[in-house]
């Protein structure tokens, strides 16, 4: 037998080796180096382009983080799990807290039960609608996708009944928008976004409050490259809360989570999301509910002026959206 032969087998051996020890360390970073991208773009507020619907997702990344961390470990690839691990407290830190309520005293002042829905182009139950006021002793409706034909069967079981004030806005399509309130509208008008949705507005005289005025939010979707300049642009006309001035309550389809940097922004100026106030932050209110096979993000919400309470918050089912209703109830502080 030559001397190559035995050389041959030998070299190959070592070759399979080291591919054995290195491979393991590639997949742990195959799998650590998106999320800290991530992470990364998410903290410093990069979204931009197509990365902007994908990040409504954040809260699945965050959970799936855990799995390099647990892949790196099992493995001993220390670096790898060392940045794996400040990955998941990055993420998992943003996220987290939605789930938790705050222990945030609320004011001694009178209820406000405040509920958003998107009729889905009008074709939403309108039955389940009232049904949703009737049963939670709604105050204040903000509809987005608000139709003729919706506002007609709205009223046809019995809406005008239990909310008789309103400030409507129907139009054919996806563009229309309403409130309806069991108290007292004035100032009440709609304004059209640079995307075409109009949002209906008015100021709402609770008994014992300070007036407040509250919006029926609906900017355009970024559902293609197209769509981000209106998306931005909606969001950035969206009325800044006015923590020295009138108590504001917005209140519909942000077409936004708590992860895009433009909602993040609009609570800065004094908002607080009813939802991840009340620990129901993460439930989601866009996604399978008519058919489509997309997990559930929160694009919907309700934000309140900081001065004002959140007792409880949570999202209904709504027959015929491919969205959910969400309610909060709200505590104003009292009038002065």
């Amino acid at each position: 037998m030559s001397v190559d032969a035995i050389e041959k087998p030998t070299e190959a051996s070592r070759v399979r080796r080291k591919a054995v020890r290195v491979l393991p360390t590639w997949l742990c970073w195959l799998l650590v180096v998106p999320t800290l991208g991530w992470a990364v773009i998410r903290i410093g507020g990069l979204e931009r382009g197509p990365l902007v619907p994908l990040f409504a997702f954040t809260p699945y990344v965050a959970a799936w983080t855990l799995v390099p961390v647990v892949l790196a470990l099992a493995l001993r690839r220390w670096w790898a799990a060392g940045v794996a691990v400040l990955t998941a407290v990055a993420l998992v830190g943003v996220v987290a807290p939605r789930a938790v309520a705050d222990d945030v005293p609320v004011p001694d002042g009178p209820t406000l039960r405040v509920m958003t829905a998107n009729l889905l182009a009008g074709v939403a139950d309108s039955a389940a609608v009232v049904a949703l006021v009737r049963t939670h002793r709604v105050d204040v409706l903000a509809v987005q996708e608000f139709t003729p034909g919706a506002q007609a069967a709205l009223d046809r079981h019995g809406l005008a009944e239990l909310l008789p004030h309103r400030q409507l806005n129907a139009e054919i399509g996806t563009t229309g928008s309403g409130l309806y309130a069991r108290f007292p509208l004035s100032d009440g008008g709609t304004r059209r976004n640079y995307g075409g949705f109009t949002q209906a507005y008015a100021t709402v005289a609770v008994p014992g409050a300070p007036p407040v005025l509250v919006e029926s939010a609906h900017p355009c979707a970024p559902y293609e490259r197209a769509q981000l300049r209106c998306w931005h642009t909606d969001l950035s006309r969206q009325p800044a809360a006015t923590p020295d001035g009138p108590l504001r309550i917005l209140a519909g389809d942000f077409n936004a989570t708590l992860d895009h940097t433009p909602v993040r922004a609009l609570l800065e100026t004094g908002y607080v999301d009813a939802a991840a106030a009340a620990g129901a932050g993460l439930t989601g209110t866009w996604g399978p509910y008519d058919g489509d096979p997309i997990p559930p993000v929160a694009i919907d919400h309700v934000l309140a002026d900081r001065r004002v309470g959140v007792r409880a918050a949570a999202v209904h089912p709504l027959p015929g959206s491919d969205h959910r209703a969400v309610l909060a109830e709200l505590v104003l502080p009292p009038a002065g």
